[in-house]
């Protein structure tokens, strides 16, 4: 069954060819495609296309669906083309005449938009709330190891003291800027496209108002055109915030990865969560690490990736746009455990102590002697080159100690600024209006 479909069939390889993974894919979207279906009959019934008896018998049915997509009890069936196409089928089947009236004002290029917008915020609470745990787990962390010195480097080269307050605070802020990015990216795909049918409005006195409220929605997408136009924008803008998150986790694991190498020798794992060789008995490889650092960096390709698949398209709908789901859909999972993982993994960390006290790292404490120096009084170059004929001689002595007290630094990390910036962004992710907007659609007393 296809949607478009009139009297002739589509050669097999010609079919077979463009239908590609939709079946698979589209899979993930029947929830929201019934959802849509929801809102856009009782919103054909306000208008006069529906009457009162076939939008009962439509919406107990459309529930009743959604109920049995929610026990995964649904399947796209062999020879129909899509999950818009598998609902209203079904649909037909079990109410007959009525099931044939809910695609009026609607076409299925906005159909499928709106599949996707409802996806895609979906998607994102739950890269939220992952980010979220971990954002916790970092600033924890931060917090219990905030005394435990590091060394610090620039250009891989020993440079001054950090702190692994400092490390695992760091990150915990880099997941807010991550976090700004995905609020954006919210905002976009929290806007209603349905209505817009296929790119160009209709001739139904169509209220694209009520749809948005009973789908939780906080705007509309108002020019019809461009509602169409913002399919693969939408994607795009969501990869960059998903690329975001996944450089932040990257980066960790490759610090992770040195700082677990014995020349490094800063942190371990249980051995029950590295992996061995088989030839190397002594081996204890971060291989979980590794696999986060390269899953991420996939990701970061993402948004490169959707932009060269619309890049110069006109406006208007075109088969390209099917693509994105396959580059796309795949992706909010292995980020999902990407962050899950790290989570896991720092839980479990094991922390070296005093790792400073190793006499090759003396010269870290080389500007706390020239600053030192400065506060008694001496020019900040001339304190710079005595120092550094110091280092020279070997003549250079230090206590090893730090004195920083500033914003953000050693002695001050601001977590509690970083805590309060971070829960200020999550409450303007509107997940709550979404859920009770679509609570309510759904419930049967409705």
């Amino acid at each position: 069954m296809k949607l478009w479909q009139k009297d002739k069939q589509v050669e097999k390889l010609v079919e077979t060819f463009t239908v590609g993974k939709d079946r698979e894919l589209d899979a993930e979207m029947a929830a929201f495609d019934v959802l849509g279906s929801l809102a856009h009959t009782r919103m054909l019934e306000s208008i006069g296309l529906l009457d009162k008896e076939d939008l009962a018998v439509v919406q107990n049915e459309l529930k009743n669906l959604y109920a049995e997509i929610q026990n995964g009890n649904f399947t796209i069936q062999e020879g129909v083309e899509d999950v818009h196409s598998q609902v209203e089928l079904l649909l037909t089947q079990r109410i007959g005449e009525a099931g044939k009236k809910i695609h009026s004002g609607r076409s299925r290029n906005d159909q499928v938009l709106v599949d996707l917008k409802l996806y895609f915020r979906y998607q994102i609470q739950g890269l939220v709330n992952n980010s979220t745990v971990l954002f916790d787990q970092l600033i924890a962390q931060s917090e219990q190891f905030k005394h435990l010195l590091l060394p610090g480097y620039t250009h891989l080269q020993i440079a001054m003291p950090s702190s692994f307050g400092l490390w695992f605070g760091a990150y915990a802020e880099s997941l807010l800027d991550d976090m700004e990015l995905m609020l954006a990216a919210w905002k976009i795909c929290n806007k209603n496209p349905l209505g817009s049918a296929a790119g160009y409005g209709s001739s139904f006195p169509l209220n694209r108002t009520m749809t948005t409220k009973l789908l939780g929605f906080d705007s509309l997408n108002y020019n019809v055109v461009y509602a169409q136009m913002g399919r693969g924008k939408t994607e795009r803008i969501l990869a960059q915030a998903m690329s975001s998150i996944a450089a932040t986790l990257a980066k960790l694991a490759m610090d992770a990865c040195l700082f677990i190498n014995q020349n490094f020798a800063f942190i371990t794992f249980p051995d029950e969560l590295t992996t061995g060789s088989s030839i190397m008995p002594h081996k204890k490889n971060p291989d979980v690490f590794e696999l986060i650092r390269s899953r991420c960096n996939k990701i970061q390709a993402l948004p490169n990736e959707i932009a060269m698949m619309t890049t110069n398209l006109p406006s208007g709908y075109h088969r390209d746009l099917q693509l994105l789901k396959e580059n796309l859909f795949p992706a909010f999972q292995s980020l999902n455990e990407c962050l899950e993982m790290t989570a896991y993994m720092l839980q479990h960390i094991r922390i070296r102590e005093n790792i400073l006290h190793d006499e090759k790292y003396a010269y870290l404490f080389s500007v706390e002697v020239v600053n030192e120096e400065v506060l008694k009084g001496v020019p900040f170059r001339e304190a710079y080159k005595n120092v550094g004929a110091l280092i020279e001689k070997g003549e250079f002595k230090t206590s090893g100690t730090v004195n920083h007290t500033h914003e953000g630094s050693i002695g001050n990390l601001c977590n509690q600024e970083i805590s309060e910036a971070f829960k200020q962004v999550l409450s303007q992710f509107t997940f709550t209006k979404v859920e009770e907007a679509l609570k309510k659609l759904v419930s049967k007393e409705v």
